[in-house]
């Protein structure tokens, strides 16, 4: 089986642990000679060291809660605490969660949760700072940000279906990109790049320009093809799926249609990918050369 194919079905595979996965993205990236990619694989495994190069799903908005106290015995435990009672510099940290740990690590968190939430305790100088600020009459001895066991199963599933998408568009490029031997270039510099851009960082604007090795199939949304549904709907009929498949995907495809430039439309996208997902063997090749101008459309 090729690289490619491994790095799919480990995508799919949820059984495959993400460090697992990652590392078969590293032995392609090598092959690929591409260091951005190269660089968000070390990031994900080994971890961020600056919260300005984190990817967005690794930014959570949070709230926070705390334990107080007051005179006479008074006392509040597990109490909300709005953000407003603090200065204005200090909310966009305090509202947030920065996910800087390597990806097993969060993994890890998911596997021993035994709760709906993870809490990350505020330091204990914002705490000694500002303790008398939030509630009247009493302290703050205890506080943390409530972060949901759910956002960080969200955040690596994301790593999976970007991983999915880009070995997908990688083998739409060349089905054996996963074998190239050293010093090769089994797909041109700059497409790896506009794919690395379209489905790992999310960052369609930056596409090459003059230049005749790249296929900028992902454009701007004004530049889609209008006829790019149609053509999609064409494709799943033409291919003689089994009825019940071609009737699911049919109807994502006229959902992604009715919902194009509304906020809608995310949804019915991830919605999409998830049918591809799970027939990814049948349905790569069909949907594969639509995927870039999909992707462009996802606000």
């Amino acid at each position: 089986m090729s690289l490619l194919r491994q790095i799919q079905d480990a995508a799919i595979d949820s059984s495959v642990d993400l460090p697992t996965l990652l590392r078969k993205c590293k032995v392609l990236a090598a092959r690929l000679g591409n260091d951005d990619f190269k660089r968000w694989i070390e990031n994900e495994l080994s971890g961020y060291d600056n919260k300005d190069d984190l990817p967005e799903y690794r930014v959570l908005s949070v709230n926070s809660k705390g334990h107080f106290s007051g005179a006479f015995g008074s006392g509040l435990r597990n109490a909300d605490i709005p953000l407003l009672c603090l200065p204005e510099d200090f909310r966009e940290s305090l509202g947030h969660s920065y996910l800087m740990q390597p990806i097993a690590a969060m993994a890890s968190l998911v596997e021993n949760s035994t709760s709906g939430t993870l809490q990350e305790p505020w330091n204990p100088d914002v705490v000694a700072h500002f303790g008398q600020q939030i509630y009247k009459h009493m302290v703050c001895m205890q506080a943390w940000k409530v972060i949901p066991t759910s956002a960080l199963v969200a955040a690596l599933d994301t790593v999976r279906t970007r991983v999915l998408n880009f070995a997908l568009e990688i083998e739409a490029q060349n089905p054996a990109a996963g074998e190239a031997m050293a010093n090769e270039k089994p797909v041109p510099q700059e497409t790896v790049q506009h794919i690395f851009n379209t489905y790992i960082t999310g960052d369609v604007q930056n596409l090459s320009s003059g230049s005749t090795n790249v296929t900028q199939t992902a454009k701007l949304q004004k530049g889609i093809d209008p006829e790019l549904f149609a053509k999609l709907l064409d494709a799943v009929i033409a291919a003689n799926l089994p009825k019940s498949l071609e009737a699911e995907l049919g109807g994502a495809v006229e959902d992604l249609r009715a919902t194009r430039g509304t906020a809608a439309f995310k949804e019915k996208y991830h919605r999409f990918m998830g049918i591809l997902a799970d027939h990814m063997q049948v349905l790569g090749p069909v949907v594969g050369p639509f995927l870039p101008s999909l992707a462009a459309m996802v606000a």
